[in-house]
């Protein structure tokens, strides 16, 4: 058993290569007033100033000391850049009878009044503000959606089939909420701005409820400052001129009533922003072992695409190319996969990782680090959850569950695994940047679930700053 070590990569923030007091602007997007949203939102001084941590743990919940210290950064609400929403418009939205209705109007609304903000003069990221009425109104529209779509979970015999079919796309289209179609109609039109839904507890709740502003500030803060165009941080020793490739599945039911898997790859490098790309549709009875799969004709299509799209943003093709899946490789992938990239890279390695119910119990009270990696046999367990020194602290309710990872053929795993927990770090969406999975991954996952908004033929961005 060997330690890949939680220092596997080390860091170099970009934040301080944006020149020192950066102004960040930011667009709200509200049925509230203005003189509410700029001493309660995202425009009053609170991100700009100091916060303190009143969580019980120091090491891992820090001070706040503000964007200037942390970013190089300012944070503010130019006036300009405040729409506040048709009064008329909405409370017709409110009276729609059918619940999808409205859905619909209210999203049509905020989607008409954030449009206007992609003019030649825009804000870096646009914070629709949603009222506790608004809040109120579709948390009650989605409890009554689930509950119409949760009849088709008791068919009658002649309507089994069909329900089994949909039963599997419960998670991913049924519980539709507004913020993730809202980003989806946000990132289809033409040079959009990123938006970040905020919560209204975010700001308004007290620090004894929950996290403290301190932490709060420093996750949203992170997300923010990401997507108005810079990057925190990036992993230090990861081999430059590499392409990490994600691919996962999703399902999408088209028009015509059947249902089938979209796929997605996305693509990280130390050399160019991660974008994400739409793969093809793979019918709904194209599986093996329960699971769905590329063809030799798909995977090559695929693994073009995502190299032709390096090249455009880096200039050069990558030296290296590595694929990552959450199963095994079919034959037919394999073969897609490496007839393309090994005619235009030197080298391709295909990985995989699943969750397994494989545990690791040290001796005394101690949880397995995170960076463990655990070999029996041929078999090789990576800990991407654990305790973590810096923190001296398991952040976690359960035994750490490990990924079980393995490649298609032969590799040196444990520097695939120091790169698998360096790409676990790249999660933008949060200050502490530790996930359970790559970003390879993640942000794979991320793209399906938007693509269940998406029509059949539109295109989904490629940029990651759109789907946190």
């Amino acid at each position: 058993m060997r330690r890949a070590s939680n220092h596997v990569a080390s860091w170099r923030s970009t934040a301080r290569l944006t020149k020192w007091l950066h102004r960040t602007s930011f667009a709200s997007v509200s049925s509230v007033p203005q003189r509410t949203f700029n001493s309660r939102g995202i425009g009053s001084p609170r991100l700009n100033g100091v916060a303190i941590a009143r969580e019980k743990s120091a090491r891992r919940y820090r001070d706040w000391p503000g964007a200037r210290q942390v970013f190089g950064a300012t944070f503010v609400a130019d006036d300009r850049f405040i729409r506040p929403l048709d009064d008329d418009r909405l409370n017709l939205a409110f009276h729609r009878a059918a619940p999808s209705e409205r859905f619909d109007e209210l999203l049509d609304l905020f989607d008409s009044r954030i449009q206007g903000l992609f003019g030649d003069t825009r804000p870096d990221c646009i914070i629709p503000k949603l009222s506790a009425k608004e809040c109120e109104i579709l948390e009650r529209l989605q409890r009554e959606e689930e509950q119409e779509q949760m009849s088709l979970f008791q068919p009658t015999p002649e309507e089994m089939k069909a329900a089994e079919e949909l039963r599997t796309t419960a998670e991913d289209s049924l519980f539709r909420t507004f913020y993730r179609a809202l980003k989806a109609r946000i990132m289809t039109h033409q040079n959009p701005v990123p938006i970040q839904v905020i919560r209204r507890e975010t700001f308004l709740r007290p620090d004894e409820e929950g996290q403290s502003f301190a932490t709060r500030a420093w996750n949203l803060a992170t997300s923010l400052f990401y997507k108005a165009g810079h990057e925190p941080w990036r992993p230090g020793d990861l081999l430059g001129n590499t392409c990490f490739i994600g691919i996962s599945f999703h399902h999408l039911k088209r028009r015509e009533g059947d249902v089938v898997y979209a796929s997605v790859a996305q693509a990280f490098s130390n050399d160019v922003e991660p974008f994400a790309l739409k793969g093809s549709l793979v019918p709904h009875n194209q599986r093996r072992d329960r699971q769905p799969y590329l063809t030799e004709s798909q995977s090559a299509s695929l693994m073009a695409d995502v190299l032709d799209k390096y090249k455009d943003r880096a200039g050069m093709l990558p030296g290296r190319v590595v694929v990552h899946k959450t199963s095994t490789y079919q034959p037919e992938e394999e073969a897609g996969f490496r007839s393309v990239a090994e005619s235009k890279v030197s080298a391709c390695e295909l990985m995989w990782m699943r969750s397994t119910a494989f545990r690791l119990i040290r001796k005394g009270m101690q949880e397995p680090w995170r960076g463990t990696l655990c070999s029996v046999g041929e078999e090789s367990y990576l800990f991407t959850s654990g305790y973590v020194a810096w923190w001296d602290e398991y952040p976690g309710p359960h035994i750490p569950a490990p990924l079980e990872i393995g490649s298609c053929g032969k590799t040196d795993i444990r520097e695939r695994a120091r790169e698998l927990l360096a790409l676990t770090k790249m999660n933008w969406n949060s200050s502490e940047g530790l996930g359970r999975f790559p970003i390879t991954i993640s942000f794979a996952r991320r793209v399906g679930m938007l693509m269940t908004e998406l029509s059949e033929n539109q295109i989904p961005n490629p940029s990651y700053r759109f789907y946190m």
